[in-house]
């Protein structure tokens, strides 16, 4: 008998249970990096190098682990970041991702790599929503997705700026397995030329709030920030783009102190329990992003297991709060932290202990 989401009581069952379920040549895909996978081990390796610093006698007795994005209320301060792909793991993968985002509470990115297209998603989505591009065309291909997606509702958009080389990811490369959406792509020259003057542009010309993913130095959060640019993004590409780079939690403290304010920022990378949530919040993030987790839960059982996924985080971050001592997330701060030594090697799935995966898999 398969199981069904409520089958699960911990996020490792979920990613079993995924696994499973996938082809190999697809769960490759999810959990994989680029070359030797270095980044995405030190995504991991920073957030378990940060310890708690509970604090006792406080009144937690109701816990409000809500947050906000563009002015709307959300159930946590998380978001579904895009994936490219996603029928791959599940058919019509980005609809029933879309709709467990909106029935949780949370937004959810969708991805130009998408078989489906933005406005089709966009009306499965009522709750929170950015598209997220990559530019395989001129400007006018850059105008025409931003008209379409202000037309559709989407509250931001975002450029993907960390991808101006496609990078050579090893796991797919040792099989010979291309991916069938790669098949369609094209135009990477023009992501590849992709500059702050586009940005520029972009801030002139459109009134829709402007997200840059991909931005690893407090350098280019500055840039981001002279530009007018809303949303500054810490990621790493999942570690799947430069190989050898930062984990995301240690570039997060330095972008949070250039910006001090001015953009709000988002993070990803290796985010995939209620504590690292916690961690990267505390650090001044106001959005952690997840991507591999909620594909385990699409993987798993669909759109029911990508909204157990969410559930169970929830869970771990309430109790995560409740045992700091913090009533809500604005309650956080650098003093419930400190430099600490990881205590287990770093993979992509480190953070589950108890799970039974070979270890080709991970």
């Amino acid at each position: 008998m398969s199981a069904t989401a409520d089958d699960f009581l911990t996020l490792h069952e979920v990613v079993e249970a995924a696994y499973r379920s996938t082809d190999r040549n697809i769960w490759d895909y999810i959990v994989g990096g680029a070359e030797t996978e270095t980044t995405v081990r030190r995504n991991r390796h920073a957030i378990d190098r940060i310890a708690f610093r509970p604090r006792v006698l406080r009144d937690v007795s109701k816990i409000d682990p809500s947050g906000n994005f563009s002015g709307r209320p959300i159930r946590l301060p998380v978001a579904l970041a895009p994936v490219g792909g996603l029928e791959s793991i599940g058919k019509d993968g980005e609809i029933l991702v879309a709709r467990a985002a909106s029935r949780f509470g949370v937004p959810f990115f969708l991805s130009s790599v998408t078989k489906l297209g933005l406005e089709a998603v966009a009306s499965a989505a009522a709750g929170a929503k950015v598209f997220q591009l990559y530019v395989r065309g001129d400007e006018a291909f850059v105008d025409d997705h931003v008209r379409r997606a202000i037309n559709s509702g989407y509250d931001a958009f975002c450029l993907t700026v960390d991808t101006a080389i496609y990078s050579r990811r090893e796991r797919d490369l040792a099989k010979r397995f291309v991916k069938p959406w790669r098949e369609r792509a094209g135009g990477m020259e023009f992501q590849a030329a992709l500059n702050w003057r586009d940005v520029r542009r972009f801030k002139d010309k459109h009134h829709i709030p402007l997200i840059l993913k991909g931005i690893a130095t407090a350098e280019d959060a500055e840039l981001a920030c002279q530009h007018g640019v809303e949303v500054i993004y810490v990621s790493n590409h999942g570690g799947r783009q430069l190989d050898h780079g930062r984990g995301t939690l240690d570039i997060l403290p330095e972008v949070v102190a250039t910006v001090a304010g001015r953009a709000k920022v988002i993070v990803d990378g290796g985010f995939c329990r209620g504590t690292d949530v916690v961690k990267a919040v505390a650090l001044g993030a106001d959005l952690v992003g997840l991507g591999r987790l909620y594909c385990y839960g699409l993987a798993a059982a669909g759109e029911e297991g990508v909204h157990k996924v969410l559930a169970l985080l929830e869970a771990e971050i309430l109790t995560c709060l409740g045992l700091l001592g913090a009533e809500s997330f604005a309650a956080l701060g650098g003093s419930f932290l400190c430099a600490a030594e990881a205590v287990v090697s770093p993979h992509v799935h480190s953070a589950f202990p108890l799970i039974d995966l070979p270890e080709r898999a991970c």
